[in-house]
């Protein structure tokens, strides 16, 4: 009966439903959704399939109906996360007043209230009043105010203060907060800063019935029919978006709301549909993304590269162009762009001690949003992250493949690909998990954090650095989500929707191009229900999603016709039901096609470099009975890339069922808070966090002490770096503690002391002064100091960087360090905000071995230190600190 008022539902749409009179009607079924052959019920949100070129949707966004009137807020100076610690959050309860009370910059609120359950009306103007007096009286006494955390706002670098909150339009993305509207002004000069917004923002003409036509010629491309309307139906819709974004110099526009080419956004859409749907096009947007004959990492958290360090997402789409294509220059260019990529990754983001490579999660380039708020843009150089290595890994295998092809040198390649295959296998794989670990963390040691990341993990299995077993494993107990595969999980408490606690199609895409090939039927349904309910609802390739409730609202940033949403769309066809994987010498056929999704399908004028292909395939399951080309049955379910002129291929399929492998689906689950650690008098403690059952302690990245425990003493004469997580009662943990540092043994060089000191009114510095390094001042530093005993060492930097935001941008500050003639390593000093020039902090740390007596130290400009920018390079330097580690 349940099932029957559900196809009636989508009948008072007031069209036919053809999926009465079918046998297989339902595709999924949730309790939160369910996807038909020809619609989607949600509620009361309907979407029906008129035709292949029409889809009606009723759904309404109930964000509006659902807002609550406590609001939880921050202030913020310059656009950082400045007031007060995380999770200390200002809040009100809005009644009927329509502005707050007048709130003391840094002060803090009694403990946060239940939320009162009632609801705020739509587009409700309020007002919120801020006290910076004693801002602006430390700005006047002491020259900067100094924030919660130690660190100091210079009076000449104050641009602004902002409010940011979880409650539309406020916003928790500190870096837009200027973009955003969410300036705070001080008319009258008294101190009091102001700003009215609307709270509770609706339009309501979102609650309309939206339809989605056809109107795009769309006759040149291929043409997909199966016996599931809405396959057919989003397939057309994704070829129509696609012609959409392509730019007039025939680039391919990243989506409706962001033009402009992105490297990993096209990489990744290329891999998935664009090298074989526009690989022309495809190749000019990849050429848009090379600078001296480098890939280029376009902007990102704080400069760029090195921090991030996935730009070797080209090489992906790269070589699927030349398997593509056959195109021999192609392959030439290519080629040395990739290679010239991999020798300054080499030297520049490679951890010798773990064989991987460093640099922020691929594609999740927020920074609160995958990784705690006390991560600077330093500390996400320094992390090793699953996904990214995992893209180097595959990097190194293109090359060597390329290099085989050109007869090149590639054992050098090879060894290089095999140490990062190895790091990821040997430091993030969890067994008790049966999954990898998303990224290595921390500062002087390495923590494994556990959270899992899709990504990543889909990535891992496409390219086999996980072995057969692993990758059974990966897909069958991996938490995926009622409404699809999060980007990771457990979620970050405090942090809103986006990356965090949102689901994106494109990475929902990999993830189940990874289970058709580890042959998880009941993951794969899963997938493809996610991705078909929100293409069917949305009528549009959203960019991502709302992982608890399934909506587009309420994700920090998002956008229609999202380049590689649609391309994941499109290749649920061609390499999922159809089965394409192209290779060098032609196509190899492998179709994975779930039972309720069987029957005959078809993709009609798919071209193939001199080749047309007709395509068909019958029935269901992930082997083959019997393959024809042109009648003619082929053993080995391959077409040969020499092929010519029309020809058609029928794919018979055995119809068995898969293999019993499991799905892990889960409730969407927060980990806790990461506690805050004090040190005081040789003890280390922490407050206790709300849902915590016990903490672990960590020394030098081992576990030290787990328990239901606030404090332990500490007795170390040595180098030691303490870390605490909190553990919840579902096991999950969550981010460690900020590092703290003991340092018993130290030497600082003034630099000021070895070069002259620059007369600049930048305050803040320690010493006397501080010196500037750049592309043409001080390429080359040299120090010489003593040191007591020999052993290792641990070298950093404190500078300022103010050529850019610490966000996005590429002026990240890059310099390459030699100890006693021996090259170390690099130091990188990532922007820290725009003209702040007296906002100091520290590089990362290189480890040098040392010998008693005199050394030398020198810190150099070197060819593979050049950055995106490739022309400002340079950031101060106010001292150097060689710190004895073991």
């Amino acid at each position: 009966m349940k099932h029957i008022k559900k196809i009636i539902g989508l009948a008072c749409i007031g069209t036919t439903l053809t999926c009465c009179q079918q046998k297989n009607n339902t595709l999924y079924e949730s309790e939160q959704f369910t996807v038909y052959n020809d619609g989607v019920l949600q509620g009361n949100n309907k979407a029906v399939v008129q035709s292949p070129e029409d889809i009606i949707s009723t759904y309404q966004s109930l964000v509006h109906e659902n807002y609550s009137r406590l609001i939880t807020f921050k202030f913020s100076i310059n656009e950082k996360d400045n007031e007060k610690v995380s999770g200390a959050d200002h809040w009100i309860i809005v009644g009927n007043e329509h502005e707050s009370p007048v709130i003391e910059f840094g002060s803090d609120n009694p403990s946060q209230p239940t939320d009162p359950g009632t609801k705020l009306p739509a587009n409700y103007e309020y007002t919120f009043r801020l006290d910076m007096n004693p801002v602006l009286k430390q700005f006047e006494e002491k020259g900067y105010y100094e924030a919660f955390d130690g660190s100091r706002v210079a009076k000449e670098d104050f641009k602004g203060v902002y409010i940011a909150g979880g409650s539309a339009p406020l916003s928790w993305d500190f870096s837009n907060l200027e973009e955003n509207g969410l300036a705070l002004k001080d008319e009258d000069g008294d101190g009091i800063y102001e700003l009215t917004v609307v709270l509770n923002p609706f339009n309501p003409r979102s609650a309309e019935t939206k339809e989605w036509k056809l109107t795009t010629d769309i006759s040149a491309k291929p043409s997909y029919k199966s016996e599931q309307p809405i396959v057919d139906a989003l397939f057309n819709l994704s070829l129509e978006e696609a012609l959409m974004n392509i730019e007039a110099d025939s680039t391919l526009r990243t989506g409706a709301k962001w033009g402009g080419v992105w490297t990993r956004d096209v990489s990744y859409s290329t891999l998935l549909a664009f090298a074989y749907h526009e690989p022309q096009v495809a190749k000019i947007s990849l050429l848009k993304k090379v600078k001296r004959n480098r890939i280029i990492q376009d902007t990102g958290s704080g400069g760029a590269w090195p921090v991030s360090s996935d730009r070797t997402t080209w090489a992906l789409g790269a070589w699927e162009i030349y398997k593509v294509t056959g195109d021999q220059d192609w392959l030439k260019t290519a080629y040395e762009v990739i290679k010239n990529t991999l020798d300054d990754d080499y030297k520049t983001i490679r951890d010798k001690e773990t064989g991987m490579y460093r640099g922020e999660s691929s594609f999740l380039d927020w920074r609160e949003q995958t990784y705690p708020k006390w991560m600077s843009n330093m500390d996400i150089y320094v992390s090793e992250n699953l996904g990214t290595n995992v893209v180097h890994y595959q990097a190194h295998k293109i090359l060597v493949e390329m290099a085989k092809l050109l007869c090149e040198p590639y054992k050098e390649y090879e060894k290089r690909a095999d140490e990062i295959k190895e790091g990821i296998n040997n430091h993030l794989w969890m067994k008790d998990k049966g999954y990898y670990a998303q990224y290595l963390y921390g500062r002087t040691s390495m923590l494994v954090s556990p959270r899992f990341e899709a990504l990543g993990e889909a990535l891992s299995v496409l390219f086999d650095v996980a072995d057969t077993e692993k990758a059974k494993s990966i897909i069958s107990k991996s938490p995926v989500t009622p409404y699809g595969t999060t980007c990771i999980y457990p979620q970050i408490p405090n942090i809103p929707p986006y990356h965090n606690n949102g689901i994106w199609p494109f990475v929902q895409s990999y993830w189940n191009l990874a289970a058709a090939k580890t042959g998880n039927e009941e993951v794969l349904k899963h997938g493809l229900a996610a991705i078909y309910r929100a293409g069917g609802l949305f009528l549009t390739n959203y960019e991502n999603f709302v992982a608890q409730n399934g909506d587009y609202i309420g994700t920090e940033i998002n956008s229609d016709r999202m380049l590689w949403s649609m391309a994941g769309n499109l290749a649920m066809v061609h390499r999922v039901f159809i089965g394409m994987n192209f290779t060098v010498d032609g196509i190899q056929f492998t179709p994975v096609i779930p039972e309720v999704y069987g029957g005959v399908r078809t993709l009609s004028h798919f071209k193939y470099r001199d080749a047309i292909l007709n395509i068909k395939v019958d029935g269901y399951g992930n082997k083959i009975e019997s393959f024809m080309l042109d009648n003619e049955i082929l053993e080995n379910a391959f077409v040969p890339a020499t092929l010519k002129g029309e020809h058609s291929i029928l794919i018979k399929m055995a119809n068995h069922t898969f293999e019993k492998s499991g799905i892990n689906l889960v409730e969407n689950r927060f980990s806790t808070t990461n506690p805050q650690v004090e040190l005081s008098d040789s003890l280390i403690k922490w407050k206790a966090l709300e849902g915590a059952e016990k903490y672990n302690v960590y020394r030098n990245g081992e576990l030290l002490k787990s328990g239901d425990f606030l404090s332990m003493k500490i007795s170390d004469n040595v180098f030691a770096e303490y870390a605490v997580t909190a553990i919840n009662s579902y096991g999950d943990e969550s981010f460690s503690s900020e590092p703290i540092k003991v340092v018993p043994q130290k030497v600082v060089l003034e630099t000021e002391q070895y070069y002259p000191k620059l007369n600049l009114p930048y305050t803040n510095y320690n010493g006397q002064g501080f010196i500037k390094t750049s592309t043409s001042e001080n390429v080359k530093l040299n120090f010489n100091f003593t040191i007591e005993e020999e052993g290792e060492y641990i070298i950093d930097c404190r500078y300022a960087n103010g050529t850019g935001p610490w966000n996005t941008d590429n002026n990240c500050c890059i310099r390459s360090l030699y100890a006693n003639g021996a090259y170390d390593g690099v130091l990188v000093m990532p922007q820290r905000g725009t003209d702040e020039w007296s906002d100091w902090g520290y590089s990362n740390v290189v480890k040098v071995n040392l010998h008693k007596g005199k050394n030398d130290l020198s810190i150099v400009l070197e060819e593979w230190n050049t950055n995106m920018d490739g022309e400002i390079n340079e950031a101060l330097i106010d001292q150097i600190r060689i710190i004895k580690y073991r």
